[in-house]
């Protein structure tokens, strides 16, 4: 029971330098729950941040849904000759090329990578 403790200590210190970043709440690392069936996401995918975060990437042509936890945030498609696909709101950016997942909330940026497994 000590060990749980020794590294319940440090994941949550990880998780919070990592969840102001998304603006989500400390929720755990629970694995993502999945978006309503009428939002008709046409693309599921699981992306490693920091080496210990999952987090989950639903979507299609219109817009993306971010599944951290229990915390679901709505992105929409944003036009732009940049490389990559880019979703956003008015305080996250999220952006997709090849299998690097990069989440902005500026001045702060994460590097996460596709995962067929975590």
């Amino acid at each position: 029971m000590s060990s749980t403790k020794h590294h319940c200590g440090p994941r949550w210190l990880r998780l919070l330098a990592w969840a102001p970043l998304l603006g989500l709440p400390l929720c755990g690392t629970a694995l993502a729950m999945s978006s309503p069936w009428w939002e008709n996401y046409e693309v599921r995918e699981t992306f490693l941040c920091n080496g210990i975060n999952q987090v989950v990437v639903e979507r299609n042509e219109a817009q993306a849904s971010l599944l951290a936890g229990r915390t679901r945030t709505t992105l929409f498609r944003e036009d732009s000759p940049l490389p990559g696909l880019r979703y956003g709101t008015d305080r996250l950016r999220l952006i997709l090329r090849g299998d690097e997942l990069t989440l902005e909330r500026l001045p702060q940026r994460m590097l996460c990578l596709r995962t067929d497994q975590v």
